[in-house]
Parts: C-alpha cells; sequence; structure tokens
C-alpha cells in the first residue's frame, strides 16, 4: 500500500495526529535522546540533533510517519509508522497488507496515550485506505508494546527475530495481525 501521511490531522480527546514539520526537531530530539525510547525499537537513542535532523528528514520526504502532539503543551512526544511489512501470515499473501510501528516519549508511558493513538490511526486506515490486513510487532519482553497491541485487537500469529544493525543485537519478537471489518477477506 502507498500511503502518504500528506495533509491528514486526525484528532483524539488528548492528541493530535499529523505529519512532521520542519519545526518539530527539538522535540523529537527531546524524546529521542533519552536512552530506552528508541532502543525498545530496534535503534540507538539520538546522540545529538543532527541525528535527529537527519531521521527527521527521512521522515519529512518518506511522509509515511504521523507525529504524536500532546494537546496539552502541543509538544511532538512520539510517533507512529505506516510501512510494507515482510512479516506476512501465509495464507494472506494476495491481500493488501502493512505494518505498523511506533514510539513514544518516557515521559508519557503509562498514560494509555499510545492505545489512544494506535486505535485512532488504526480506524482511519480501515476506514479510508484499501487496506485489509494491517501488522504489528514487539520484542519479547517489551510488555508496554505488548499490552497496546493486545488493546488495539490484534492477534499474535508467530514468533520472528529482529536484526538491529545500529545495537548490534537481535531481538526475539512476537508478530500480530489484524483484520480490517470494514473489507471482509474473500
Amino acid at each position: 500500500m502507498d500511503f502518504k501521511v500528506n495533509k491528514i490531522i486526525i484528532e483524539t480527546e488528548r492528541l493530535i495526529l499529523r505529519a512532521y514539520q520542519e519545526d518539530d526537531l527539538n522535540d523529537f530530539y527531546e524524546y529521542c535522546q533519552v536512552e530506552g525510547v528508541g532502543e525498545a525499537a530496534g535503534w540507538l537513542h539520538h546522540k545529538d540533533i543532527n541525528e535527529s535532523q537527519r531521521i527527521l528528514n527521512i521522515f519529512l520526504k518518506q511522509d509515511t510517519t504521523f507525529a504524536i502532539v500532546y494537546k496539552e503543551n502541543k509538544k511532538v512526544i512520539g510517533s507512529i509508522g505506516i510501512k510494507d511489512t515482510q512479516e506476512i501470515k501465509p495464507e494472506f499473501k494476495s491481500y493488501l497488507a502493512s505494518e505498523i510501528g511506533y514510539v513514544l516519549s518516557k515521559d508519557y508511558w503509562g498514560k494509555g496515550l499510545m492505545s489512544e493513538a494506535i486505535k485512532t490511526v488504526i480506524n482511519y486506515l480501515f476506514e479510508n485506505t484499501q487496506l485489509q490486513i494491517l501488522y504489528c510487532g514487539h520484542f519479547i519482553g517489551n510488555n508496554k508494546s505488548k499490552r497496546v497491541i493486545e488493546k488495539a485487537g490484534f492477534t499474535f500469529f508467530t514468533d520472528g527475530t529482529f536484526q538491529s544493525s545500529q545495537l548490534n543485537k537481535t531481538f526475539a519478537e512476537k508478530f500480530y495481525y489484524l483484520l480490517n471489518p470494514l473489507l471482509p477477506l474473500q
């Protein structure tokens, strides 16, 4: 699926989900520099603002990642990305599928914000695209991500591994899928 965030703006009770902008750099760096945030997703926390600028430029060019803005303080506190996936349940190979991934500032963990954001993006994708299946995964031991995935209604289907070149480490993972109830599989 060739999904673009483009000019999409989605609001929830506490959040605004929108495309990244150039002036998000300081907020982006603020949460990406914290040890443990990136590592939970397989990347090394940012060492300096230049690294955050480089990644932000990729987000701006690819246009497949939502910035999560906390309404209370107008700060960008995380992201949700949509991408093509290699982890496909064999019987679903002929269906339109994507993978969703996310990261959230440590300062906002445990408040239900990511569950709120993920459910909203899933609803948007299922209602406004031809996406039939959405995949998601988490590293074993990342119980916060596991809980977000479970709350969103995903179903477990397989174990796997992820090789992080940045961390020089292989992670054991669990993969899940979610079917679009508006587009039944035939």
